[in-house]
């Protein structure tokens, strides 16, 4: 009687070893990249053509960020600030700011030459990915959530993931991050600098009944009808100080804010 199986059917085991041998390592490689920091750029610092440092200009001397990034609050892209912008400051002349140091030669070159400074990008979305700056900050977003605490560092890193996940947690709890709009580029802000009396008697002057924002507070049995109720219930449900849960609890839902959660929200 013949053999029942093939002759090449003897060597199949073998393959089929070898086959999963390349498929383990190729899945332990993508795992390896696509769910390290090395993917979500975590960390990525890279060297700038001039040593420019948010630690001195956003931190030291409290430059707002929309000094140079000036289309953040209204344009979904915030532009990296020309060579004007770092002129205005360090021109050459009588008050230009260290305008001789060889630091800023690249700048002074580039006024006169009309060309830009090359810089490096630190933070770039892929190009299947759509984000408006504009949507966040007037709503609340501050700088920091996104970028870290871009005022300490001597050289720009990426500081968060910035990845569909880690946008999603932000989307489904927005009230982590949400803060009024006066402190949006305050880099320093702690929930616990804002008195809580003035917080809440700025909702009661946008005509924010003070009966939904006990129910804020304390669930939809909590009342209150004035602003010493509100003091006192928060207080009581919070602790003495200004919590983010707190401030972000009202903001969401007195700015009526829902984030949307599905693909057509960034995937356009």
């Amino acid at each position: 009687m013949g053999n029942f199986f093939p002759r090449w059917s003897n060597w199949l085991p073998l393959k089929l070893a070898i086959a999963v041998v390349f498929i383990a390592f190729g899945v332990s490689v993508g795992v390896a990249y696509y769910f390290t920091p090395k993917y979500t750029r975590v960390g990525y610092e890279p060297t700038q053509p001039v040593p420019f440092s948010h630690k001195i200009h956003a931190g030291q001397l409290g430059l707002d960020c929309r000094y140079c990034h000036s289309f953040g609050e209204a344009s979904s892209h915030s532009n990296v600030p020309t060579n004007q912008t770092c002129f205005n400051c360090h021109g050459q002349g009588k008050g230009g700011i260290r305008a001789t140091s060889p630091k800023l030669e690249l700048v002074q070159k580039a006024n006169e030459t009309g060309k830009s400074i090359p810089w490096v990008k630190v933070h770039k979305a892929p190009d299947y990915v759509y984000f408006n700056h504009s949507a966040h900050l007037n709503r609340g977003i501050s700088c920091v959530a996104c970028h870290g605490r871009i005022d300490e560092m001597e050289v720009v890193r990426h500081d968060q993931p910035q990845s569909m996940g880690w946008c999603l947690d932000c989307h489904r709890n927005p009230e982590k991050n949400l803060r009024p709009l006066d402190y949006v580029t305050k880099l320093a802000f702690k929930p616990a600098d804002l008195k809580r009396d003035e917080f809440y008697k700025s909702l009661l002057d946008k005509k924010v009944p003070a009966g939904e924002i006990a129910a804020a507070i304390g669930g939809e049995g909590a009342k209150a009808d004035d602003l010493g109720a509100l003091l006192a219930l928060a207080e009581k449900t919070y602790g003495k100080e200004v919590t983010q849960t707190e401030v972000g609890t009202q903001l969401k839902k007195h700015w009526q804010i829902q984030p949307p959660e599905n693909c057509t929200a960034c995937h356009r």
